[in-house]
């Protein structure tokens, strides 16, 4: 059962307890977090409150639990896994476009997840039944490295490691245009948008994020660019949000970056390859952490690879 805690920072000062929530919690939807509260699962304070539409105060300490929906029994399911690197302690994994990463609604037996408790009997409760050893997670349709935690204290070790920041995530995003100038860092809060909870948005009262990037080369007189993109902090889309919001959206990315537009008024030579091209152009190209048992400090990298690494071939010598 996952347990969250938060301390109302000074922007959300006087805001409904239900909507400061949603702002500081982007895993929970705002019907929720209402059904949370009315459920009496949740304290301001350490008081238990009931009533969602409570004035939260600056430096209110907040605390509640989510009892999750979770499927019958999560079946282990045989897969082919990438793994990079493998001990008593961790997993490292380059995951596939198109897996995702645990079970939900619509898929229960198809996941990363399902995949793990095949390949090992020893994985980290501490995310709960449906979440056995995921420490982070990466959207379906992006690609590369994850790490796995086996134990509950690899668990806490590397959670801390990403709330410290040591634990180090870098991509490679294929996007449209060329960013100005070619290396910084985009420093703008994101947070649930309010129009559509299933995305985020770049918003005043958000969590911070912080995105570093670097151009790594630029294709076709400047339609697209490659970028290293490395994450300061880790919030929900946090790079697609950012590049959309420069106006630099991510190939291939409907959610966020007007795609199918886009494809139509390219060149008509790449149209075809980029229609076939369904999913977004990132992948999770780099990590690095301090081992939770034998404090040394491990690297890994893998590069672009299946559909997004022709993409980029075919953009070299069009």
């Amino acid at each position: 059962m996952p347990k969250y805690s938060y301390t109302i920072p000074e922007f959300l000062n006087k805001q409904r307890l239900d909507k400061a929530i949603a702002e500081l919690c982007g895993d929970l939807s705002r019907s929720q977090i209402q059904k949370i509260i009315k459920n009496q699962q949740l304290t301001v304070n350490n008081q238990i409150i009931s009533d969602f539409s409570l004035k939260v105060k600056e430096s209110d300490e907040i605390a509640f639990e989510v009892e999750e929906e979770a499927p019958e029994h999560i079946v282990p399911k045989q897969m082919d896994l990438d793994i990079v690197y493998e001990d008593d302690d961790v997993i490292v994994i380059n995951k596939p476009i198109g897996l995702t990463v645990h079970p939900g609604a619509g898929n229960k037996n198809n996941t990363l997840v399902n995949g793990l408790l095949y390949h090992s009997k020893n994985l980290s409760d501490v995310g709960g039944e449906i979440r056995p050893g995921i420490v982070h997670r990466l959207d379906k349709d992006t690609s590369g490295l994850m790490v796995v935690a086996k134990n509950n204290q690899a668990h806490a070790h590397l959670s801390e490691q990403i709330k410290t920041r040591e634990l180090q995530r870098r991509y490679k995003a294929l996007i449209w245009g060329t960013m100005k100038p070619f290396e910084g860092s985009v420093d703008m809060p994101i947070g649930r948008c309010t129009r559509d909870r299933m995305k985020m948005t770049v918003t005043k009262t958000g969590r911070e994020a912080i995105t570093h990037y670097k151009t790594l080369e630029i294709l076709h007189n400047g339609l697209f660019s490659l970028l290293e993109c490395r994450l300061e902090t880790g919030r929900t889309h946090q790079i697609r949000v950012h590049m959309s919001h420069n106006r630099h959206s991510i190939v291939g990315d409907q959610t966020y970056g007007n795609n199918a537009r886009k494809i139509h008024g390219s060149p008509e030579r790449l149209q075809a390859e980029l229609q076939s091209f369904n999913h977004q152009a990132l992948h999770s190209y780099y990590i690095s952490f301090i081992h939770p048992t034998n404090g040394q400090i491990l690297e890994f990298e893998r590069e672009i690879e299946g559909s997004f690494g022709k993409l980029i071939e075919f953009l070299r010598i069009s």
